[in-house]
C-alpha cells in the first residue's frame, strides 16, 4: 500500500511539473524559476571570483556588441563578462548571466562565429536546460529508490541489478537529454543570430574551427553529454535555409550588426 501511494505521489509531481520549451518540447521542471535564477546568480558572482576577468578593452567591446544584438531579441537586461581562459568555451547562467572565455575569442575569425556561440548559450537559458537538468537527475534518483523500494532485492544479484538500473538511468536518460539539451540550444541560437541580423552559415564555420581545434580528442557520442562534432555540423545545416530567411528579413529591417574583433 506504501510503495503504491509513493508511485503514486511520484506520477503526480511529474504531471504538474511538465512545462514548455521554446522550440515546443514537453519537458519536466520542478524547480521554481526564482530559485533557479539565484542559484545562476551565485554560481556567476563565485566565477567572478575566482576567476581572472579581461580587461583587453577592445575584447569587451566585441563581446558586448554581439551579445546586445542577440539579447535584444529577447526579454531583460543580461550581464556579459569576458575571462581571461585559454579554453574554448563560453556559458549563460540562469539569471541572464553570461560569461565567454578569451581562448574562444581568439578561436573564432568574425562577429557570426561568435554570436552563434552566443545564441546558443542564450537558447540554454530560454529553454530552461538547468531547471531541467536538475529535475532529471531529482526524478532519476527518486526513480532508483522507488523501484529499490518496491523490490527490496535481498540477493547480491538484485542489488547489482538495482545498481545497473542507476547506470542505464545516467546513460539512457540524463545523457541523451543533455545532447538533446545542446542540440535545441542549437536550434534556438540559430534563430536568435539570424533575428539579429547576423550570418547563420558561420556557425557551420565554427563547428568545423572547433573540430579542428579538439583534433579527435571528443569522446564517443554515446558517453557524451555534446552531440559529436559532424552531427551539430548535419543539423545545421539541415535548418540552415530557413535560417537564412530570417536574416534577410532581419538585414531588411535594419538589423545589420558590425561587431569588430
Amino acid at each position: 500500500m506504501k510503495s503504491r501511494l509513493i508511485l503514486v505521489l511520484f506520477l503526480l509531481v511529474f504531471l504538474v511539473a511538465c512545462a514548455t520549451t521554446p522550440t515546443g518540447r514537453t519537458q519536466l521542471a520542478f524547480m521554481p524559476d526564482d530559485e533557479v535564477d539565484a542559484m545562476g546568480l551565485q554560481a556567476f558572482n563565485n566565477l567572478k571570483q575566482e576567476k581572472e576577468i579581461s580587461s583587453n578593452s577592445r575584447e569587451i567591446q566585441f563581446v558586448q556588441c554581439i551579445t546586445d544584438a542577440i539579447t535584444n531579441e529577447v526579454d531583460g537586461s543580461w550581464e556579459v563578462v569576458v575571462f581571461n581562459d585559454n579554453t574554448l568555451n563560453a556559458f549563460a547562467l540562469p539569471g541572464r548571466k553570461i560569461g565567454v572565455h578569451t581562448g574562444l575569442i581568439d578561436l573564432v575569425d568574425n562577429q557570426d562565429q561568435l554570436a552563434s556561440v552566443i545564441g546558443h548559450e542564450v537558447g540554454h537559458v530560454l529553454a530552461k536546460h538547468s531547471n531541467e537538468r536538475m529535475s532529471q537527475q531529482l526524478g532519476a534518483q527518486v526513480g532508483v529508490s522507488l523501484v529499490a523500494a518496491i523490490a527490496a532485492p535481498q540477493t547480491a544479484m538484485g542489488q547489482t541489478a538495482i545498481s545497473l538500473l542507476g547506470v542505464g538511468a545516467q546513460y539512457g536518460i540524463i545523457m541523451p537529454f543533455s545532447r538533446l539539451h545542446e542540440s535545441e540550444a542549437d536550434t534556438i541560437g540559430l534563430e536568435l543570430m539570424a533575428k539579429a541580423g547576423f550570418n547563420p552559415r558561420e556557425s557551420i564555420t565554427l563547428w568545423q574551427k572547433m573540430a579542428q581545434a579538439s583534433q579527435g580528442a571528443q569522446p564517443a557520442e554515446f558517453l557524451s553529454t555534446h552531440p559529436s562534432h559532424a552531427t551539430r555540423i548535419d543539423d545545421l545545416q539541415a535548418e540552415m535555409s530557413e535560417t537564412i530567411k530570417l536574416q534577410q528579413q532581419a538585414n531588411a529591417a535594419g538589423k545589420n550588426p558590425n561587431c569588430q574583433k
